[in-house]
């Protein structure tokens, strides 16, 4: 049996795809490591891989930080220099002991990657959004700020990289460190038809679709529709779009399930009517599978779990990776843009993804290709793929 390594940054987007992998390549008899953090250890570990913190070598980050690492491309590479010189000697020191056959490491965790590259370790990129080449990255259409943000930051970034050629890791350019091209073996947690430009990527590319155990629930006769309202874990304290939503909804015939974070106050919306329910976090899995309609921020795993289910989606993206996702879903017809937050229009486009059944029906076809396309059991058919190919080649 192989010996795997995981990495991956401190997200529930990026960590919560690879759990199912790692539980049926630990049911195949594979030994795991997964370096992580310590939010996740209870689930890693319950996957069955070992698990190893990485909590005390992650740079501090301010509050205002963390949310520009959500937005701000340039720090986040500065955030992913960071923590690779910091895990550098733990690390190295570890691998080289355990020996790994590979290492699966998110398109994020650029530390994974270039922790592979030092030592010499086969490396399987894990893409929880859709791939991106130079043809798709074309797709996510950035503002003038992001673009001015990465001029004016790109000296820091060239002292960052020359920190890294300093401790032994080979990085060209940022676009080096960065990129994946056709030769790198790549698991994307989508469908083949559901990635854009899907025809540009080369047979190391396996579009496995969702990873996720699907929950049993209560099955229950429904008399309202119900729309549910998330965005997501991260950028979600939006408590003006929120409120709007509570008024476009308050007299609609429907039922109302929304989740609005940890840092949310939910006493601050006042009362709310009977037919609302709102919480700091839901089950999405079980709450999806009774949705008619998905208003979401798009991020890549919530589209594709309301896919998966045939759920179409009111679509509110919040930035640019998210616009990428909400223009796919909206090119298929499987969901609207929200021109505006405004209460108005809130409620036609509600209404319209309700009353107009053509969206259900082609969030259905794309729900069809997701679950045909292997899920976690595909995506360890090709990481023990990757191993058995490594030792033939040795």
């Amino acid at each position: 049996m192989s010996k795997i390594v995981f990495f991956s940054i401190p997200a529930y987007g990026h960590t919560n795809p690879t759990i199912a992998v790692v539980e049926e390549l630990t049911k195949r008899g594979h030994e795991i490591w997964y370096y992580s953090f310590n939010a996740f250890k209870e689930r890693i570990e319950s996957a069955g891989a070992k698990f190893i913190s990485c909590d005390k070598y992650l740079p501090e980050l301010k509050s205002e930080d963390e949310k520009k690492i959500g937005k701000d491309f340039l720090a986040l590479i500065e955030m992913v220099v960071d923590t690779t010189i910091s895990l550098d000697k733990k690390v190295c020191k570890e691998l080289e002991d355990f020996q790994p056959d590979c290492i699966v490491s998110d398109s994020l965790s650029i530390w994974g990657k270039l922790f592979a590259k030092k030592l010499g370790i086969k490396y399987i990129c894990s893409t929880t959004t859709f791939a991106l080449n130079k043809h798709t990255a074309k797709m996510m259409k950035q503002g003038v700020v992001e673009i001015l943000r990465m001029i004016i930051g790109m000296p820091r970034i060239n002292k960052k990289l020359q920190l890294l050629r300093e401790n032994g890791y080979k990085v060209d350019n940022l676009v080096s460190m960065i990129e994946n091209d056709n030769n790198t073996d790549t698991i994307v947690y989508t469908s083949k038809e559901f990635q854009p430009m899907a025809e540009t990527f080369s047979d190391k590319y396996a579009f496995v679709g969702p990873s996720f155990q699907v929950p049993e629930i209560e099955q229950s006769d429904k008399k309202e529709p119900l729309v549910y309202i998330s965005l997501g874990t991260v950028l979600n304290k939006k408590r003006h779009f929120y409120q709007n939503c509570i008024q476009a909804l308050y007299d609609m015939d429907c039922q109302v399930i929304m989740s609005v974070g940890e840092k949310t106050d939910i006493s601050s919306f006042g009362k709310l009517p009977d037919h609302f329910k709102v919480y700091t976090k839901v089950e999405q899995l079980k709450v999806l599978q009774q949705t008619d309609v998905f208003i979401t921020h798009c991020g890549m795993n919530s589209i594709s779990e309301s896919l998966y289910f045939g759920v179409p989606s009111i679509l509110f993206p919040l930035h640019s990776e998210q616009v990428m996702v909400a223009n796919r879903v909206a090119e298929l017809n499987a969901g609207i843009r929200l021109k505006s937050d405004a209460v108005s229009n809130i409620k036609k486009t509600v209404m319209e993804v309700l009353n107009d059944q053509s969206y259900k029906r082609n969030a259905e076809l794309i729900s069809k290709d997701l679950q045909k396309s292997g899920g976690a059991s595909a995506a360890a058919n090709k990481i023990e793929e990757v191993c058995k190919r490594l030792n033939i080649e040795n």
